[in-house]
């Protein structure tokens, strides 16, 4: 089970450091490339993960990669530390969680738009303009396809979410029918 307390933590202890520093956006970028590279390759993530392999075979691993990728000097300080923490299998979590801070940060952020069919670029555009108006924030909108929505579009962002789908509304429609309610 992922411990979220505990990435949001060390991810705020990271963020804090680059505020100081004015290298947010760079350890963004190297947290980021090295959580994925790790979750990406199984056999490095277990090679640096898995307890069964010694603490100091496991380690000499990940000081290989973090040297191999050039990162910079906190960077490798914070990945080591998470290593003495035993919080390394933490990294995707503490990834994504400060992707979240640093783009509140810069006054980011982040939504899903999910329509039944393929939207034209203009349309979603418009979609992205009035989200960051609503929001007050630049949006970075990542578009999806799920034609079970039948028509329509949902918008996910942070806790608010936009549902205009069609079959959102058939689904009201049949709930206020079962009520005996008109429509």
């Amino acid at each position: 089970m992922k411990n979220f307390a505990i990435a949001r933590r060390y991810a705020k202890a990271l963020l804090l450091i680059g505020k100081e520093d004015g290298q947010a956006e760079t350890y963004r970028e190297e947290l980021e490339g090295l959580a994925d590279l790790i979750s990406g390759e199984k056999a490095l993530e277990a090679a640096i993960t898995n307890p069964l392999y010694d603490t100091a075979s496991r380690k000499r691993v990940l000081k290989a990669v973090v040297e191999k990728l050039e990162l910079s000097d906190v960077m490798r300080a914070f990945i080591l530390l998470l290593f003495d923490k035993n919080r390394i299998g933490s990294l995707e979590s503490i990834n994504e969680f400060y992707q979240m801070l640093a783009d509140e940060l810069k006054g980011v952020a982040r939504a899903d738009l999910v329509s039944a069919a393929e939207l034209p670029d203009e349309t979603v555009d418009k979609i992205r303009e009035a989200l960051a108006k609503r929001t007050g924030k630049e949006v970075l909108l990542e578009v999806k396809q799920d034609p079970s929505l039948i028509g329509g579009i949902v918008t996910r962002i942070g806790d608010l979410v936009l549902d205009g789908s069609v079959k959102t509304q058939l689904l009201n429609m049949r709930e206020s029918l079962k009520r005996g309610e008109s429509v």
